[in-house]
């Protein structure tokens, strides 16, 4: 199996250039990734959202539950800026696998190790698009007899609804693109990327 590495160069403020090369050819193919939110905006939306949820559970215990893999550096930054007693855990699901679009049908690799009765629950995502991760986890929560249940999202995407769900914290409202990094990803590539940016999978070239 060929190894590539991947280089990568701002070149504006608002567009990246990603150089993948392929260390057997040395061909080089490149990316180029469109900025949809700066990484200051996302910090700023990190304490606002971090804020909120301190407000409203007031010193209460909470569990709060990453969904991976998306979620993982929202979730590190977010509970370092709340003062709150916090356990935290993780669940991991699926339903794109390795395609852009959803297959309807969510699957549950990974559930939380920690017991959850009786418990305030916290999930936190990457982004909310079809509703469906969402509507697995309420249920999933509610069967473990949780106290409270409620979703904090860094993007809401709405306009891919499938199913009505609330989302109780969002960080941005997006449209319908395909956004990578801050933890999304494209293939498992550009989730160590400080921003958030949109990418075609159709010229993508890695």
């Amino acid at each position: 199996m060929k190894l590539k590495m991947a280089l990568t160069a701002v070149l504006t403020d608002a567009t990246v250039q990603i150089h993948f090369k392929d260390r057997c050819s040395n061909y080089v193919t490149t990316t180029t990734l469109e900025i949809v939110i700066s990484e200051s905006q996302i910090q700023e939306a990190v304490a606002r959202l971090a804020q909120l949820i301190q407000t409203d559970y007031k010193d209460q215990p909470l569990l709060v539950v990453g969904v991976l893999h998306g979620s993982f550096v929202f979730l590190s930054d977010l509970i370092r800026q709340m003062q709150l007693p916090i356990q935290v855990d993780f669940v991991r699901l699926s339903s794109y696998d390795e395609a852009t679009e959803t297959s309807g049908v969510v699957r549950l690799h990974h559930g939380v190790r920690t017991p959850v009765e009786g418990k305030n629950i916290l999930v936190v995502e990457d982004i909310v698009d079809t509703g469906l991760t969402a509507k697995f986890l309420r249920e999933y929560f509610e069967d473990l007899d949780a106290a409270t249940f409620r979703i904090c999202a860094l993007l809401d995407k709405p306009v891919r609804r499938r199913t009505p769900v609330t989302v109780d914290y969002v960080g941005f409202e997006v449209p319908d693109q395909f956004l990578v990094g801050y933890g999304l990803d494209y293939n498992q590539r550009y989730r160590e990327l400080r921003a958030v940016y949109s990418l075609d999978p159709q010229t993508d070239g890695s």
